[in-house]
């Protein structure tokens, strides 16, 4: 999609800074979000990454206003919003589910928001028909519901929620229910919708390659806690803990013993991404990037047998069974294509590693 500009981006209308201030939210028999704080810049996109039940989503309620804070504060553009009912916060909201009205057409959906705002018809019109072409649908305006695929569905919900002309948008999973394919086509066009606009944006998902690929940060939730946030970069190469390695990217779990600053697993030794880690028994946190397919007189290999490999498009994954039993995964090229029960022999590339305690 080329960017052009839109008259849907209107240059009255700044967007909003947020932030969560430790913000406590409890339901009978959990609390759901525990001391939250979290700050976006002005535009900033920023993805709540976590397993289910770890609060992201109740994160997104509290900020829509769909659920209230028990404790803390939320702000947008510097004011507490947390007795401020939903309608007045300025704020776009697209669901997992496309929640469209099935007896509406498209651009009847697009301008039922507006409607609910008492916008003159003609103005109305006119800015549903901006929003369906900002999100490429202008073609299927008189369409209903049932005549659309789930992502042209999912696209007309995002023109409903942007052609408010939010200060904030917020989105709730809005890819999980879509084939792989569909996914990747269309975060990629809510990002570059997100980027043209410059709207405030908080993206709730559990899927890692979506967060680590579209947001500017992302907020590693577990317990209704941030974990860690931080750049997709700075998240998959200095993870603040095991549980941020482990979900975050792919890592083999690899016995072994913190000391002196180092970690010894497999036989060899390897530095620590944490070097005050307290000395003994752990698991090697080993991404399968780095680990390398080598020749048997490489120094430092290990002797192992491949127990299944599998091709991945642009690259390749290998399971690995060491001599000790110890399996690991190896990513590596294409071309390279071994067969289960080949022997083979493995090093690892020395990188700093996380490690967990056993």
């Amino acid at each position: 999609m080329t960017t052009t500009a839109h008259p849907t981006t209107d240059p009255t209308r700044v967007s909003a800074p947020v932030a969560f201030v430790d913000v406590v939210k409890r339901f009978p028999g959990m609390t759901a979000l525990d001391g939250v704080s979290l700050e976006l810049a002005p535009g900033e996109f920023v993805a709540l990454l976590g397993p289910s039940g770890c609060g992201k989503t109740t994160a997104l309620r509290v900020l829509a206003g769909l659920e209230i804070a028990d404790e803390g504060h939320i702000l947008i553009d510097e004011v507490d919003v947390v007795s401020t009912p939903p309608n007045k916060r300025d704020i776009g909201m697209v669901f997992q589910s496309y929640s469209l009205f099935p007896h509406l057409t498209v651009i009847e959906n697009v301008e039922f928001g507006l409607r609910m705002r008492r916008v003159p018809a003609e103005d109305r019109r006119r800015r549903a028909a901006e929003a369906l072409d900002l999100v490429g649908l202008d073609r299927h305006a008189q369409r209903y519901a049932h005549q659309l695929s789930g992502g042209q569905q999912q696209r007309v919900a995002l023109a409903r929620a942007l052609v408010t002309r939010p200060r904030v948008l917020l989105l709730d999973e809005p890819l999980s229910a879509l084939d792989a394919k569909v996914r990747v086509q269309l975060r990629e066009q809510i990002r570059e919708i997100q980027t043209e606009l410059g709207i405030t944006t908080l993206f709730v998902t559990h899927d890692q390659e979506e967060a680590l690929a579209v947001a500017d940060r992302v907020a590693v939730m577990r317990a209704g806690r941030i974990e860690q946030i931080g750049s997709p970069e700075d998240l998959y190469s200095s993870p603040a803990n095991d549980f941020v390695a482990d979900f975050v990217g792919l890592s083999n779990r690899i016995p072994g013993t913190v000391s002196g600053g180092q970690v010894a697993a497999a036989g060899q030794r390897l530095p620590l991404l944490d070097e005050s880690a307290a000395d003994g028994e752990v698991l090697a946190l080993v991404r399968p990037e780095d680990v390398e397919l080598v020749p048997p007189s490489t120094s430092g290999a290990l002797p192992g047998v491949i127990v299944t490999s599998s091709f991945l498009g642009p690259l390749r994954r290998s399971r690995v069974r060491l001599s000790d039993g110890v399996e690991i995964v190896v990513q590596h090229e294409v071309a390279v294509n071994p067969r289960p029960g080949e022997s083979v022999h493995v090093r690892f590339a020395g990188r700093p590693v996380a490690v967990a305690r056993a």
